[in-house]
């Protein structure tokens, strides 16, 4: 990325839908250059602040077929006049940061649709598999005039519930199961969940869906009912990606449940909520940082080899670091 950027032509590009210019866009934000991130907040700042795309988080178990759901209900909000964004966080290796990106070759169809924009994206290993950076990307795909943006992130479990602090509906998708399955979903995801879908209801699998289905919308009816959920929300539903049957009844579902969400106010206000809690995320972040810089940097290898040696307790280690920590930010 060049150093003499053109902030304000790569933010009028990417407003006029110029998909290369939102790639570059995306990675820049991605960066972890203080030059970069400089940059990045430059053309984010200058992107159109009234466009606004209904943000779509989604998740599920592996081999439920996320992909091949995203690509029929991405191709039917196409069909319906819309464009649509897939911001795909695929799992990295911890030791070489890697990740097979494989999103794109799983979606070909919607990979070619001119209205729809696929991103695959290293998670980086940061917590929940979800890009720390996947926020602003999703701005600048609103920025870009997408009306719908889906976040595909990594796995299942209790951490994924991050994905809520970013999007205006969370989807879990899970496949047709034996009653042991519910055991396996953590209660925190399914507190978060706006809509479980269970997909692959076709065919053999079909009369197991409909149990599935069925032990799901029990287990959510024993959950507290939210403040921010009309009557029947949250809601299990049966979808079959490969069929294309029941997705355009889940969509008028989110539909209605975002309606009704603005109509009561609480999509601003949930807004606001997440915008305050990637401010403190960053701020602990920039923190977190510090520690592999400077002196604090030589200050964790000694206090570490000191706890390993058996001189120092870990209590009295991170005291010292952390003194050492206010001295690189001119605190007494």
């Amino acid at each position: 990325m060049a150093r003499d950027l053109d902030i304000a032509d790569l933010a009028q590009r990417i407003a006029d839908g110029e998909r290369r210019a939102l790639a570059r866009g995306i990675t820049l934000v991605e960066s972890g250059r203080a030059d970069h991130r400089k940059q990045a907040a430059q053309v984010l700042a200058a992107l159109p602040q009234d466009r606004q795309a209904l943000r779509i988080g989604l998740s599920g178990t592996p081999g439920v077929g996320k992909s091949t759901f995203i690509e029929a209900f991405g191709m039917m909000l196409i069909g319906q006049g819309l464009r649509v964004a897939v911001l795909a966080v695929d799992p990295s290796s911890a030791r070489s940061g890697g990740s097979i990106l494989g999103d794109k070759t799983r979606m070909d169809r919607l990979a070619r649709a001119p209205a729809a924009f696929i991103r695959p994206s290293p998670s980086q290993t940061h917590l929940g598999g979800v890009a720390r950076r996947t926020r602003e990307a999703v701005r600048l795909c609103e920025g870009a005039g997408f009306d719908v943006v889906l976040i595909e992130t990594v796995g299942v479990g209790q951490s994924e519930t991050v994905v809520a602090q970013m999007a205006d509906l969370f989807l879990l998708l899970l496949a047709p199961a034996g009653g042991d399955e519910l055991q396996g979903v953590k209660r925190g995801i399914m507190e978060m969940a706006d809509m479980i879908l269970i997909n692959k209801a076709d065919g053999d699998l079909k009369s197991a869906a409909t149990r599935t289905c069925a032990d799901y919308a029990g287990a959510l009816r024993l959950l507290r009912k939210r403040v921010q959920d009309p009557d029947g929300f949250p809601k299990a539903m049966m979808v079959s990606a490969l069929h294309d049957a029941g997705i355009e009844a889940a969509w008028a579902d989110m539909k209605g449940l975002d309606d009704w969400r603005r109509a009561q106010g609480h999509f601003e206000a949930t807004r606001a909520a997440q915008a305050r809690y990637w401010f403190e995320a960053d701020v602990r972040a920039a923190v977190l940082a510090q520690l592999d810089t400077g002196a604090a940097r030589a200050q964790m290898e000694a206090m570490g080899q000191a706890v390993v040696d058996g001189t120092l307790d870990p209590g009295t280690a991170a005291d010292r670091v952390l003194e050492t920590l206010k001295g690189q930010n001119g605190r007494p």
